[in-house]
């Protein structure tokens, strides 16, 4: 069960490679959360975060999961749950892709689609359901600002979160009054190893920085939570401009 401030005693991540998630866990490990397990696919770096978490004093388990084998979602995510009640659900796994490449190439556009969204949306359910059953929890969904309006310069990522970003508003929507609070994070630029090499855009941010702010979001039980917060009215303004001057905006 959560502790008198709503944070997790136990924490399933989806998608357990992933720095955002991983600096989440170090930060809710200081303060209250006990056990974790990350799911992702069988790698040395899935070992090693879960290598890292347990120096902090955690008890971690890994399990495999593969975002693009949505059959086997409800096994390996009922397998967790199995052992024991989860308090809150992180999703965090995607792929950025390579625009020019995924335009010539409609089939690993179609793979960034079907992580981030496809994956996303079967493995929610899949949390959700578990989350309700058990009658408590939260649902976190790691979004982005690239799903406010999509951009020239990376339409077929931010088309993907777009999709996930009004399914877990609409998903929250549907678990209202049933004990599971869902979450939807919208971080700007991230610096990671994923944007690594790409020009960094204004209001930048970094792991720590949206950790921090999904604490705060689960102690507030936020339904939307901005990283940096200006970017919510920086991205008011931009859903609303014009589309001929959105499109001359830098990449």
């Amino acid at each position: 069960m959560k502790d008198a401030f709503g944070l997790p005693q136990s924490l399933l991540v989806l998608g357990g490679t992933s720095e955002i998630a991983l600096a989440t866990a170090r930060r809710l490990i200081a303060r209250r959360t006990r056990t974790v397990w990350l799911a992702g696919r069988p790698t040395p770096a899935l070992d090693g975060a879960a290598a890292e978490l347990r120096a902090l004093g955690a008890e971690v388990h890994t399990v495999p999961f593969d975002a693009l084998d949505p059959g086997s979602h409800e096994t390996v995510l009922g397998k967790v749950f199995a052992e024991g009640d989860i308090d809150m659900v992180l999703l965090a796994f995607a792929i950025l892709g390579d625009q020019a490449h995924d335009e010539r190439e409609p089939a690993a556009a179609v793979r960034v689609a079907q992580t981030n969204y496809t994956g996303a949306v079967s493995s929610a359910l899949v949390a959700a359901r578990a989350l309700q059953t058990q009658g408590h929890g939260s649902l976190v969904v790691l979004s982005s600002v690239a799903g406010e309006r999509a951009r020239r310069a990376n339409f077929i990522y931010g088309s993907s979160k777009a999709g996930l970003d009004a399914f877990a508003q609409g998903l929250g929507d549907a678990l209202h009054g049933t004990g599971v609070h869902v979450m939807v994070v919208r971080p700007g630029f991230v610096r990671s190893k994923m944007t690594a090499g790409l020009a960094e855009a204004p209001l930048a941010t970094t792991p720590e920085a949206v950790a921090t702010a999904i604490e705060l979001g689960l102690r507030r039980r936020s339904e939307t939570v901005w990283v940096p917060g200006a970017l919510r009215l920086v991205m008011s303004a931009l859903r609303h401009a014009p589309r001929a001057v959105f499109r001359r905006l830098p990449a």
